[in-house]
């Protein structure tokens, strides 16, 4: 993925129903309804294992307007670590729409 500079670059670990809907969405996409608590969480590189819910799965990447993105609160789980990016799933479908290009799998998660 070839990154613009008027994006961000954000992960989220998932696991294989959540890819499943991903997929079927032709990779444009999250889906609107997940059994998860009200915040879709995302990672700025290199902090995506932390998020809650990462564990076996995969890593999707994903590049997001810039500007939109930098209205959702941010919270670091320690000081040292970039912060988490935390999207009220009310907003999902504005966010999805913010999604430039395709949603990709940039690796797995807890494989050995």
């Amino acid at each position: 993925m070839r990154h613009d500079p008027a994006t961000v670059l954000l992960y989220r670990p998932v696991g294989q129903a959540e890819l499943d809907l991903v997929a079927a969405s032709n990779w444009l996409e999250f889906p609107l309804k997940l059994p998860e608590p009200p915040v879709f969480y995302l990672a700025p590189p290199g902090s995506a294992a932390g998020l809650p819910g990462a564990g076996p799965g995969y890593l999707l990447r994903l590049a997001v307007d810039a500007d939109y993105v930098a209205h959702f609160e941010a919270a670091a789980p320690a000081a040292a670590e970039p912060a988490e990016l935390r999207v009220p799933t009310a907003e999902l479908a504005e966010f999805n729409r913010r999604i430039t290009g395709r949603i990709e799998v940039a690796g797995l998660l807890g494989a050995e």
